[in-house]
This record gives C-alpha cells, sequence and structure tokens, in this order.
C-alpha cells in the first residue's frame, strides 16, 4: 500500500482522482511468511488474520484502499511473478478492460522456514554473495522489498502530459515444460520466450542493446541462460553492436515473487539516468559461458 502510493506520487497522479475509476491492480506474491506468524506464532487465529492473509487481498487491499473498480488479482508464479503480473496488466490495458494499472511484486522474510528449506536443497549461497555468471557462482541470495509501477496506454499519456519514464513495447509469456528438475531451466523454451517477446515488440534481436537477465548466479542456470541469449540475440548482429548483459540479483539478491519488477525498475532507471550500471561480484567469467568474441558483454564497471 505504501509503495503503491509512492508509486502514483512519481507518477504525478493523486490517489483521491483514481476514486471508482477502472483502474487494475496486478500484485505478484508468492509466499506466506506473515500468515504463518499469524496463524501459528501468536496463539488462537483471528478472523482478520484468517481472511486478511490470502493471496488475493495484497491485491485486494489496493483497489479498496483507493477505491478502485479495475481488475484485481494476485499471482502465483514463483520467481517470475511480478512480470507475469506486468504482462497480465498490458493484456488488461490492451483489451480496454481498465485505463490505469498498478502492478509489481512484493516479497518478505518474516520467518526461517523457507530459508531453511532452500538451504536443505542446496540452493542458497553460503557466502552471501550472489556471483551471477562468476565461476564461483555457488547459489541465490534471498532478497526482499517491494515493487510497483504504474502503467497507462501511451497515445492517453501523452494525451494528458503524463511523466512517461519507459514505454513496455511487448510481452511475452511462456513455460518450461518437462526439463531436468524443477530448478533446471530449459533452454529452448528461454529461446522460445525471448523470440515470442521480440515479436510482441516489433524489434529485431540487433536491436537490443542491454538485456536484465534472470542470473540468480547458479553453476547450472547462468550458462543456461546465457546459452538461450546468445541463440536469439546474436541473430543479424554484428560484433560491433554491442548488448550489455547485467543481473539485479548482484545489488539487492533475488526478490523471488518481486524479482522481475526489481529487473525492471532497474533498466527504466538505467534509461532514466542514461547509464548501464555495473555488475558486481564477478572476477573471472564462468567457463561454462562462452561470449568471447561475441557482441555480448556483462559490464563490469559503467560503460
Amino acid at each position: 500500500l505504501e509503495v503503491c502510493w509512492e508509486a502514483l506520487e512519481n507518477a504525478g497522479l493523486a490517489p483521491d482522482a483514481l476514486k471508482g475509476s477502472p483502474t487494475g491492480v496486478f500484485v505478484g506474491i508468492s509466499t506466506s511468511d506473515y500468515a504463518a506468524l499469524q496463524m501459528h506464532g501468536n496463539g488462537v487465529p483471528t478472523a482478520y488474520a484468517g481472511t486478511g492473509n490470502a493471496f488475493s487481498i495484497a491485491a485486494n487491499r489496493l483497489s479498496y484502499a483507493f477505491d478502485l473498480r479495475g481488475p484485481s488479482m494476485a499471482i502465483d508464479t514463483a520467481c517470475s511473478s511480478s512480470l507475469t503480473a506486468l504482462h497480465q496488466a498490458c493484456l488488461n490495458l490492451r483489451r480496454g478492460e481498465c485505463d490505469l494499472a498498478l502492478a509489481g511484486g512484493v516479497n518478505l522474510i518474516l520467518n526461517a522456514h523457507f530459508t531453511s528449506v532452500l538451504v536443505q536443497a542446496g540452493m542458497l549461497s553460503p557466502d552471501g554473495q550472489c556471483k551471477t555468471f562468476d565461476a564461483s557462482a555457488n547459489g541465490y541470495v534471498r532478497g526482499e522489498g517491494a515493487g510497483i509501477v504504474v502503467l497507462k496506454r501511451l497515445s492517453e499519456a501523452q494525451r494528458d502530459n503524463d511523466r512517461v519514464l519507459a514505454v513496455v513495447r511487448g510481452t511475452a509469456l511462456n513455460q518450461d515444460g518437462r526439463s531436468n528438475g524443477l530448478t533446471a531451466p530449459n533452454r529452448l523454451a528461454q529461446q522460445e520466450v525471448v523470440r515470442q517477446a521480440l515479436h510482441s515488440a516489433g524489434v529485431e534481436a540487433a536491436q537490443i542493446g542491454y538485456l536484465e537477465a534472470h542470473g540468480t548466479g547458479t553453476a547450472l542456470g547462468d550458462p543456461i541462460e546465457i546459452g538461450a541469449l546468445k541463440e536469439v540475440l546474436l541473430q543479424g548482429r554484428s560484433q560491433e553492436q554491442r548488448c550489455w548483459v547485467g543481473s539485479v540479483k548482484t545489488n539487492i539478491g533475488h526478490l523471488e515473487a518481486a524479482a522481475g519488477i526489481a529487473g525492471l525498475i532497474k533498466v527504466v532507471l538505467s534509461l532514466y539516468h542514461g547509464e548501464i550500471f555495473p555488475h558486481l561480484h564477478l572476477n573471472k567469467l564462468n567457463p561454462l559461458i562462452d561470449i568471447a568474441d561475441t557482441a555480448l558483454a556483462i559490464p563490469r564497471r559503467a560503460p
């Protein structure tokens, strides 16, 4: 609720002016630490704890507080939740089901149970550093936070003299299907969703100058992701057409349900400041990542 208010302020929109409007709310959320505390940590559960901690309420409470009448939904697709929320918001705007949309995600770490599960699964970095694309990458680092963006059809934003920070030209969504395991990415599926996104946006692969990667900092996932990106982004591109690849997870960790919106906000800030931000904790490139003599590069310092 606080972050939505701040996002509206940043957009120059008065929340009171949105009362009764067809404004949609799309929130990515996938963990329920606070619900666990309420239901099990304070004795007898209350009616407020029982109803107020449903995932749907994470979105519906915003619609209630601001009196918004557009679609309102919580979306759980694990680590892609907030980008799936963005995708759904864009679809609703294109279909005319809302005139404004608040889209994003939230992730809070309020007990140790899920962290303990991830430790047992060997998924977390024991030294607490996210070393995406590095030879010493040894797992991801949990991060927490919330991120919200305010979306509007471009023609109407221009008509209303709104402050436009970036344009979402296209979005795409798919699933790995059967891969080598629940946590093992499917390289072919990753290639296909990038191709779909390029087609949706109406741009060629060679036009992309920066890509914000998922980049969790795992020895398995990082090479698969870079391999998929090479197959798509190098098509029709000369070596002089540089494409930088980075991951915000080296800065703030993996925000899980809010990871995608964190990456999107980073890209918007790059556009706003006209700067590509350095990728941290990269000392020696993972030997399974071969980008030598290609147009792909990782920015170790501000280019």
